[in-house]
């Protein structure tokens, strides 16, 4: 029977202002703007990360409003997972664009810590030994 092998290509969300968001990220992790263009109903939408993988942040025309936080509903958007080199360095970066970095963790295979943007969303920031 063959194996089949699957991987993450890119998870889309909506933000008040994607070119915003995308321009954060870039500066945080280093990524780079993939693609970006007009996206439905009249919005924008920005794809932002690496030549494997990516994040689609997506504007609505009429603009958006920032989400309630609430892990307890379904399909609700828990974290987002970033693997990084050299997590000091990027915690610095977190903390100089005015993000507080929490629940820092060092467990196997590795050590972490979270923060939350603007835009409601948390990330976790994750370096494996």
């Amino acid at each position: 029977m063959p194996t089949h092998h699957a991987s993450l290509e890119h998870v889309n969300f909506t933000v008040p202002d994607a070119s915003e968001t995308a321009a954060m990220l870039c500066k945080l992790f280093g990524w780079k703007i993939r693609w970006q263009g007009p996206a439905l109903n009249g919005g924008l939408s920005v794809h932002v990360g690496s030549d494997t993988s990516y994040l689609a942040v997506y504007s609505p025309a009429q603009g958006a409003q920032v989400a309630d936080i609430n892990k307890a509903r379904s399909g609700h958007l828990n974290h987002v997972g970033i693997v990084v080199d050299d997590l000091k360095v990027v915690e610095e970066k977190v903390k100089s664009m005015g993000y507080k970095p929490y629940n820092h963790a060092d467990y196997e295979p590795g050590e972490r810590f979270y923060f939350d943007d603007e835009n409601g969303i948390e990330f976790e920031v994750v370096r494996y030994d």
